[in-house]
C-alpha cells in the first residue's frame, strides 16, 4: 500500500512540475478599435494626473504663502 501510495504521490508531483512550466498559447492580437480605446484610456490617465499634480502644487503655494505669512515672513 505504501508504494502504491507514494508512486502515485511521485507521479503527481511530477505533472505538478511539467504543468508549471507548460507553455500558455499567444492572447489573441488586438483590434484597432481595442488598440485606439487603449490609447484614448491612457491619454484620460495623463490629462488626470497632470490636473491631479497641478492642484496639489497650487495647494502647496497656497499652504506656504498662509504659513510664510503667519510667521511675518514676507514673500
Amino acid at each position: 500500500m505504501k508504494k502504491v501510495l507514494s508512486v502515485l504521490v511521485a507521479g503527481l508531483m511530477a505533472g505538478a512540475f511539467a504543468a508549471s512550466y507548460a507553455k500558455m498559447p499567444p492572447p489573441p492580437a488586438k483590434t484597432d478599435a481595442e488598440k485606439k480605446a487603449d490609447a484614448d484610456k491612457a491619454a484620460a490617465g495623463k490629462a488626470k494626473d497632470a490636473a491631479d499634480l497641478a492642484k496639489a502644487q497650487d495647494r502647496a503655494v497656497a499652504n506656504y504663502k498662509k504659513n510664510a505669512a503667519s510667521m511675518g515672513q514676507k514673500k
